[in-house]
């Protein structure tokens, strides 16, 4: 048997493929949209993809179970439990619970495990050839190493009132009825790692088993003692922002994300092209370089996106393609950076980029607004913006900062005043760049504080130090 995980460093994603090697057949569990990495290791091993399938709608990135199975002619396996209002828009073999797809001696089990979302599925993996026994389960947005996945993203991005308490409570009986009913050996290999917002404390291990989970998890003690009430307490206590455009994936993932098909190789567009373009308002730059290039002059209204491998996050936070429809251009050093870097934005659903262009050299260029922390006592100004997460916000910030976090800002400027100057900081001042590009864009007017709450703390600690 074949098993490889797929790992996007970029969202913090996992997706799986489950191979038969005697009989050349292999099956994709959560599928990301950019899927050459899929076609390429099915070539490499042999093997054909029959089958691709998911373990639940998702939010955090736009399913690729589409897009592979029009590539490959796979069929397609989606879940038929949760009740009328969670099922998929799109054609598939619906599965519930106890159902089975076979490759060769390989038998892959749909278990229903809600509590993340009501359709929620893991799949138990039987190797026939080695065991008649399941030793592997994918575990979805389930359980995760060290951690369970959050039970409030329905509230968060699909716009559910309190679904959280009742998902707190399925899991519970997921945890209780299904996972730990398995053996203690099972390796159960999750759909995220550390970094992902689907979870509290994920672990940054790729995989885990039953039994360490039964003995070490947090929640263990809960279940142990028959606790409900405080396995719900702890789980539903200090989860972080959910991302705004959340709610889009959420809504693409049930209808059926779009099917690219093969995408022609981006073009090198000419400075004079980009020019016209942006004279017109007819594009949306993306700069790419690391903050300190960009505030040394950037393109007015261009969007900083400035981890090219993060390209997917902080796309998915700064551009929202139901709202704009101008294509965006990258500045990328060449064809295939521009090509990875669109490989990261579609992960999101933002497909529409038209090209690249190598260098700003020609183009119209200006500093965006900074302020020293020194200066920002002097500076008036109508907010000042707390771009981090919640959770570390309420751990300490800048007095008088309200807090807004940066995948959340362009979903939320009702809550900002058109009229005056923003402050924005994040921890370092990466975040915050991403944010505060996108508010520039929306029409505010925003500073940046240099070296965000680190700096500022290093000021107020240099004060105290010249005060003694």
């Amino acid at each position: 048997m074949l098993l490889e995980r797929i790992y996007d460093e970029d969202l913090s994603q996992a997706s799986y493929v489950i191979g038969c090697q005697a009989k050349g057949e292999a099956v994709v569990v959560d599928a990301r949209r950019d899927i050459q990495v899929y076609l390429d290791l099915a070539a490499k091993n042999g093997m054909k993809i029959v089958a691709v399938t998911e373990t639940h709608i998702h939010a955090d990135y736009l399913s690729g179970t589409r897009e592979l199975a029009a590539a490959t002619g796979a069929q397609i396996y989606v879940s038929g439990e949760g009740g009328e209002d969670w099922q998929y828009g799109f054609e598939g073999t619906r599965l519930h619970h106890g159902d089975t797809i076979t490759l060769g001696n390989i038998t892959v089990k749909a278990l229903h495990t809600p509590g993340h979302t009501p359709e929620h599925l893991v799949f138990l993996v039987t190797d026939g050839a080695f065991s008649d026994q399941p030793g592997y389960l994918l575990s979805g947005d389930f359980v995760f190493s060290g951690d369970l996945g959050r039970p409030d993203l329905l509230d968060e991005a699909a716009g559910g009132v309190d679904t959280r308490f009742v998902g707190a409570k399925q899991l519970f009986r997921s945890l209780k009825e299904s996972f730990l009913t398995l053996a203690d050996h099972v390796q159960v290999y999750p759909a995220h790692g550390a970094g992902s917002a689907c979870g509290k404390a994920l672990g940054a291990l790729p995989s885990t088993t039953v039994g360490y989970e039964r003995l070490y998890a947090w929640w263990a003690p809960y279940l142990a003692t028959d606790d409900e009430q405080g396995f719900i307490d702890e789980l539903l206590d200090g989860q972080p922002d959910a991302h705004a455009y959340f709610g889009r994936m959420k809504r693409e993932n049930k209808l059926g994300p779009a099917v690219m098909g093969e995408r022609a190789p981006l073009a090198e567009l000419t400075t004079e092209a980009v020019r016209t373009g942006l004279e017109g308002d007819t594009i949306t730059l993306v700069d790419t370089r690391p903050v300190d290039e960009v505030h040394t002059g950037t393109v007015p209204g261009s969007l900083s996106i400035p981890v090219p491998s993060k390209a997917a996050t902080y796309g998915g936070w700064a551009y929202d393609p139901e709202q704009d429809s101008r294509p965006l251009v990258l500045l990328a050093p060449d064809q295939e950076t521009a090509q990875d870097i669109w490989d990261h934005l579609v992960r999101v659903g933002v497909d529409d980029v038209t090209g690249y262009v190598t260098s700003l050299d020609g183009l119209p260029l200006e500093r965006p607004a900074t302020v020293s922390p020194a200066d920002l006592e002097g500076m008036e100004h109508a907010l000042l913006l707390d771009v981090r997460n919640k959770t570390e916000h309420s751990e300490g910030t800048i007095p008088g900062a309200e807090q807004l976090s940066a995948g959340r800002v362009l979903w939320h400027t009702d809550r900002l005043p058109r009229d005056g100057r923003i402050v924005t900081f994040c921890q370092s001042g990466l975040r915050n760049s991403v944010a505060a590009s996108a508010l520039r864009r929306a029409g505010f007017d925003v500073v940046e504080l240099e070296g965000s709450y680190a700096g500022w703390l290093q000021e107020q600690q240099a004060r105290e130090t010249v005060g003694r």
